[in-house]
């Protein structure tokens, strides 16, 4: 038996819930992941998963099983990864979970510099604003805005967002300039609804040394931050977005931002990754990378905004 893909499988399984999906990520059949699971199970003599028609979960045994397995496979395979490869040049595949706005605004121009610097990376890139489990889903690195509490994963912290309340110029000519905050409830508002959240998201205002939280009547709202920006681009009314989603149509002339003396920080923008990949070399440079496309965009709109 070889034991330490026999553990490979059993975690993939345990995180799962399901033979067939580890079976595929593993690119094994599923008859070979249940061989694979069945002979660490006689090899222990003791039963790991608990399989009925409709699910697998792990058993108590099991359970303090999975946490050796994932401790011993995640340091066999930086141990391979550190002495195959000089750290400099990291190799294999790697998995990365990306806000939308970070893919398609910063991540995907960048991608040819990455690879060009890092050929022996194979990169799977997901774009997604929703909540994923790193470890269940295999993902290697994220980039996550706001606070992670999880214990399991490493944040850091590498860049702060601000919040821009821009509309078109078309519909400020055609609506006013908003000069307080309490005159937006005279306008048109694009709302922002956010995961299973069935109320519009609250929009913040920098009001003194504090910030201000105002729950605004919207004309109407969507649960993607793309459709807001669209439908501002069209003159419908005005949004509150971060502005790593704005501030190029701000400085192409195609939206205008309002109330910019009470813009307010937004949330943190982090690097995250599981504990049990942080020395993989792979990690460790798309994490720098990440970082540093954070970094030098939070720093050139610094110098837009002093030159405003």
């Amino acid at each position: 038996m070889d034991q330490l893909q026999a553990m490979r499988v059993f975690t993939r399984v345990a995180d799962l819930g399901s033979f067939a999906r580890a079976a595929d990520t593993l690119d094994l059949s599923r008859a070979m992941a249940s061989s694979y699971v069945a002979q660490l199970e006689k090899h222990l003599g003791t039963r790991l998963l608990h399989r009925t028609t409709r699910k697998v979960s792990v058993s108590p045994q099991g359970a303090v099983y999975l946490e050796h397995c994932r401790r011993i496979l995640a340091e066999v395979t930086a141990a391979d990864d550190q002495l195959r490869l000089a750290r400099d040049r990291p190799t294999g595949r790697l998995r990365v979970d990306v806000p939308v706005a970070f893919g398609k605004y910063l991540l995907l121009p960048a991608i040819p510099k990455f690879t060009q610097r890092y050929p022996e990376v194979s990169l799977e890139v997901r774009f997604n604003d929703s909540y994923v489990d790193l470890q269940a889903s295999g993902v290697d690195v994220a980039v996550r805005v706001g606070k992670v509490r999880s214990p399991d994963l490493i944040a850091k912290p590498v860049a702060r967002s601000r919040m821009v309340t821009c509309a078109s110029p078309r519909y400020l000519a055609h609506a006013g300039m908003p000069r307080t905050i309490e005159d937006l409830k005279q306008h048109r508002l694009i709302g922002h609804l956010r995961g299973d959240s069935t109320r519009p998201a609250e929009w913040a205002f920098k009001e003194g040394d504090g910030i201000r939280k105002v729950r605004l009547p919207m004309a109407v709202s969507f649960n993607t931050v793309e459709a807001l920006s669209i439908s501002a681009l069209d003159g419908q009314g005005i949004v509150q977005q971060l502005d790593l989603l704005v501030s190029g149509y701000v400085g192409e002339g195609r939206l205008v931002e309002v109330l910019a003396e009470h813009a307010c920080e937004g949330p943190t923008m982090n690097v995250v990754y599981p504990r049990a990949t942080q020395h993989l070399a792979r990690v460790r440079v798309f994490a720098e990378f990440a970082a540093e496309l954070m970094r030098n965009y939070e720093a050139s709109m610094r110098r837009e905004r002093k030159r405003a």
